[in-house]
């Protein structure tokens, strides 16, 4: 097998390790040591990124001897996969170490609350009752919020059955002014009414 097949076997493996080597950085309960997985993951990365690099020295020093630009084009796209596997190997190592970083110090603030808690149980009782009132009063502020709305329509409630009587009063007040108004309402009601025994008939 030449050089630059042995090469695109290299890459293709490759993509599937990190793959595999991605998912230790989002595992959400991060052991706090690598696993032998994660170990034996990053190990095989690295040795193929060296093996790969070795291959590409062999065919820079082939087209030393016999250049061809079809081979130095994929030459150089080779460098430049090779480059950025680095990175994203880099970029993955640092990933995992700080998720393993926060998980541990997550680890040992809680270990550190625990003890103290048992070391001073009426701290905790303390701590209890402090959560449980401002429960409270999260809920009684909710309450109060919904008292203040319901407050609020009913005044407008009221605000609007004041208007209505007032126009009411108006309108009954510009009738008794005008004369001969009343009759003509009545006579209007009485049509209404007649209307609707015909209709109904």
């Amino acid at each position: 097998m030449g050089a630059a097949q042995t090469t695109d076997k290299s890459f293709r493996s490759t993509d599937t390790l990190f793959h595999t080597y991605s998912r230790f950085a989002s595992t959400p309960n991060i052991p706090p040591k690598p696993t032998e997985e994660e170990k034996n993951t990053e190990s095989q990365i690295q040795t193929l990124l060296e093996k790969r690099e070795s291959l590409i020295e062999q065919l820079t020093n082939h087209l030393t001897t016999t250049p061809s630009a079809l081979k130095q084009n994929n030459l150089t796209l080779h460098r430049s996969t090779l480059h950025e596997h680095t990175l994203t190997l880099s970029r993955l190592r640092s990933s995992i170490s700080e998720s393993r970083q926060r998980a541990n110090l997550l680890s040992t603030v809680r270990s550190d609350i625990s003890s103290y808690h048992s070391a001073n149980p009426e701290t905790a009782e303390a701590d209890y009752m402090l959560d449980e009132r401002s429960r409270l009063d999260r809920s009684h502020g909710v309450a109060d919020s919904v008292l203040s709305q319901a407050y609020a329509v009913n005044e407008q409630f009221g605000v609007q059955r004041e208007m209505l009587g007032n126009v009411q009063r108006r309108i009954v007040g510009a009738a008794g002014k005008v004369p001969g108004i009343n009759g003509l309402i009545g006579r209007i009601g009485a049509k209404k009414r007649r209307d609707g025994f015909i209709m109904a008939g």
